[in-house]
């Protein structure tokens, strides 16, 4: 997809196929009735994205994806930064060695913020993990 982006900093995904995530983001748009205008994945190190988290939002912590929204009054565009690092991690720690199903589950997470689902509330987070398990169903 032209207006799907799928950057790397400081940090290689072994096997990361575009393709595959061209079509799932796909389906998304569709399920969630989503006119994209262009979105970036950029994915990094938990070093580079602490430094972002300290110098755009103040927050001096690791974070596994932060969300910048840029939406139009019409279409979707925003920049996704992913920590590859953090995935992996996180992925060992909720009990899930496959790298790959929890980096899914992050993008879904950053691309569910695009589209206004946030998790600040104890009751938005539900929403947000049940909104998370459809997108990963949609693969």
């Amino acid at each position: 997809m032209d207006n799907i982006h799928y950057n790397f900093i400081d940090v290689e995904i072994p096997e990361f196929n575009p393709e595959f995530f061209d079509l799932w983001m796909s389906k998304l748009f569709d399920h969630y009735n989503i006119k994209v205008k262009e979105i970036s994945f950029i994915m990094c190190s938990d070093e580079h994205l602490k430094e972002m988290n300290i110098k755009y939002l103040e927050h001096d912590y690791y974070t596994d994806v932060l969300t910048f929204n840029y939406n139009d009054k019409d279409s979707l565009i925003g920049d996704v930064f992913v920590s590859f690092d953090r995935v992996k991690e996180n992925s060992i720690n909720f009990g899930n060695d496959n790298w790959f199903d929890e980096l899914c589950r992050v993008m879904a997470h950053g691309l569910l913020h695009l589209t206004g689902f946030d998790d600040k509330t104890e009751e938005s987070k539900k929403e947000m993990l049940i909104q998370e398990e459809l997108c990963l169903n949609l693969r």
